[in-house]
């Protein structure tokens, strides 16, 4: 899980990084429409990375291989849901409209293996 961690973090920083790129120097570069885009992918990438890093924290005091699982979905998630929202903005190409939704069910996978593992660790 301490990959998880470090791909969280960094995945956290360069959301930070890339809102304020696209703030400041995508503004005058991109459309409303397709800044809304850029943005929703460094919404959705900043959400996930702290998922992401939840998650590790979680694995620490009640491990589970659905954790790992969960990590994973969620950082496939980042790639391909954020990713493809980004590529979108800065291309235009449509092509990669539909890569978006594969990206949100490794989204809602990875919640889903975080719900079925937090009640599989719960000491009723």
């Amino acid at each position: 899980m301490k990959i998880y961690l470090v791909i969280g973090t960094v995945s956290a920083m360069l959301a930070v990084i890339l809102g304020a790129f696209a703030a400041h120097g995508l503004k005058n570069q991109l459309s409303e429409q397709l800044l809304v885009v850029f943005q929703t992918g460094v919404q959705y990438q900043m959400y996930h990375s702290l998922g992401l890093i939840l998650l590790v924290l979680t694995a620490q005091f009640m491990p589970s291989a659905q954790l790992v699982w969960s990590a994973g979905f969620m950082s496939a998630g980042i790639v391909l849901f954020s990713g493809s929202l980004y590529l979108l903005a800065n291309t235009g190409i449509k092509w990669f409209g539909p890569v978006t939704p594969i990206g949100g069910l490794c989204f809602i996978i990875a919640w889903g293996l975080f719900i079925f593992a937090a009640f599989k660790g719960l000491k009723l």
